[in-house]
């Protein structure tokens, strides 16, 4: 699918309007001000927050340094999942890698992501998604996420506070924005004939994956080994488009009339 001029001028605006901060569980009320006056700074307005100990107060406003519409239109959700379900473009930070190696990647090559992302798909919705203070996003949240950015601080002292982390990944976004003021069609789009599936979409596919092969005896989910996590790293590395997306999803169905696996399940 080609670009035009207008779609690569719509592209270049989405890096940063379609881009959301995605806040979790923030302690801290500052923080959540600070990050909100990065944003401001950068040029990004789209703040999210999940399930925030305290809402942005008086301390959270003053922070902010009269990022005030930010705070005002922040959206505050229950769960990851809510926050991004309309994503097509989930990238988590991570201060270090877990049991099971995710894609690593660094500030730079997030912004190269998100350009990616949004040139080709100028509606194309990103989160970038930033844990809680104290110990950052779980492995759970984590494998929600397409890829895991890790800002390479000095090992003797990695501890970053979340509001910077933010400040960090959104001047890269900055950078990468002026960068494409000029572009016309860059090298390194890609370019891509069906739209990105989105966060809520693949969910209820790994949810549909994880119920056939339970069927099929091929997963015990009191056994699991890493299987499921496995897989949604294979499909989240892969980008899954809404085309493949249906085409899976077919699949599976099919796997489930030939095995008659629905006429065996118990009714609930």
């Amino acid at each position: 699918m080609s670009a035009n001029t207008s779609e690569v001028a719509a592209g270049v605006a989405g890096l940063l309007s379609n881009v959301r901060i995605v806040l979790v569980n923030t302690t801290h009320t500052g923080n959540i001000g600070a990050a909100a006056r990065a944003m401001k700074n950068m040029g990004l307005s789209r703040l999210t927050l999940v399930a925030p100990k305290q809402q942005p107060d008086a301390e959270a406003y003053a922070r902010s340094s009269r990022a005030d519409e930010i705070l005002d239109q922040a959206m505050i959700v229950d769960d990851l999942e809510a926050a991004i379900a309309d994503c097509q473009l989930v990238i988590g930070t991570s201060a270090r890698q877990r049991n099971l190696c995710w894609p690593l990647i660094t500030p730079r090559q997030m912004a190269d992501e998100a350009a990616k992302a949004s040139m080709a798909q100028p509606d194309a919705q990103i989160a970038l998604v930033f844990g809680r203070e104290d110990r950052g996003l779980t492995n759970e949240e984590l494998a929600l996420c397409h890829f895991h950015v890790n800002i390479p601080t000095d090992e003797s002292f990695s501890s970053l506070n979340v509001a910077a982390a933010v400040q960090v990944l959104v001047y890269e976004l900055r950078v990468k924005w002026l960068e494409l003021q000029d572009a016309t069609l860059p090298d390194w789009q890609d370019e891509w004939d069906v739209d990105w599936a989105d966060a809520a979409g693949v969910e209820r596919f790994y949810q549909h994956l994880e119920q056939v092969l339970t069927d099929l005896d091929f997963y015990d989910p009191e056994n699991p080994r890493n299987l499921m996590q496995r897989l949604r790293r294979l499909y989240q590395r892969a980008r899954l488009d809404q085309t493949e997306l249906n085409i899976l999803r077919g699949i599976l169905t099919a796997t489930e009339k030939a095995a008659d696996l629905k006429a065996k399940r118990p009714k609930s």
